[in-house]
């Protein structure tokens, strides 16, 4: 089972290592990439750090505003429907995990014409509203699944002390929460900062690009030279890689260690 699992491992991340391999080539094409890189340069990265460095900015403007207007909504969502007992919960939560099933381009297609009427195409708000509104269902129903564990004693205590709902809220659930808010604002970020279909729809300049579409028009100009491409596509994955690193441990830790004696 060992040596299944280290040969399945090798099969995935081959694509990593071919990316890193032919990011460090001079003049990497499709035939002449060698299989290691006796002579690595990062020319490469230096063309694509020039020419790509707004469209990762982008990204990462239009990543974190979608993390933090999806959480603002639905962080206190999940707590609702995972609180307070309420008519039409299931028939709503229902709703929610149908919306996951809509593709991508359905909600893409759909936006475009509201969101030309609105003129927000090709800005960042538009970008953030538009992967906001395709993250959110998914942030509600893993928070709630979280939130529904938390014994209510803990709540009801600080009721008791005189706080309110919303104190009660800040003070008391979000703390215990933290690692299921971690959770799913790192799906939150992976999902906007991978986003191709929903930027490739509402956009049609190069002032607001994220770097997904830079890597997809990049294609096309640097067909004979792949170290570039290559290269920006490194780039592109290295914020992902490092909040997969730092937030692991907010997601294997159990959130209600200690909280009840």
């Amino acid at each position: 089972m060992t040596v299944l699992g280290v040969l399945f491992l090798a099969v995935m991340i081959f694509p990593v290592y071919w990316m890193v391999n032919s990011s460090l080539q001079a003049n990497a094409g499709a035939a002449t990439t060698t299989w290691f890189p006796f002579q690595p340069t990062f020319e490469g990265y230096v063309v694509a750090f020039q020419q790509q460095i707004q469209n990762f900015l982008s990204s990462m403007v239009i990543s974190l505003g979608t993390v933090v207007v999806t959480l603002l909504f639905a962080t206190p969502a999940a707590y609702g429907l995972a609180r307070f007992r309420m008519r039409g919960t299931r028939a709503f939560l229902l709703v929610l995990l149908i919306t996951q099933m809509i593709p991508t381009i359905v909600i893409a297609n759909a936006l475009y014409t509201l969101f030309n009427d609105v003129n927000l195409l090709n800005t960042y708000w538009g970008l953030i509203l538009a992967d906001s509104a395709a993250q959110i269902p998914f942030s509600i129903l893993l928070m709630r699944a979280f939130m529904e564990s938390i014994p209510p004693s803990l709540v009801e205590a600080a009721l008791v002390d005189g706080a309110n709902n919303f104190r009660a809220f800040i003070s008391i659930v979000i703390p215990i929460s933290r690692n299921a808010i971690v959770t799913a604002a790192l799906f939150t970020f992976l999902g906007a900062w991978g986003d191709f279909l929903i930027a490739l729809t509402l956009t049609s300049t190069t002032a607001v690009r994220p770097i997904t579409l830079g890597i997809y028009n990049y294609i096309g100009s640097n067909v004979t030279d792949w170290a570039p491409v290559m290269a920006t596509a490194v780039l592109a994955s290295l914020p992902a890689a490092v909040l997969l690193v730092v937030a692991q441990k907010y997601i294997a830790a159990g959130a209600l260690g200690g909280a009840v004696k």
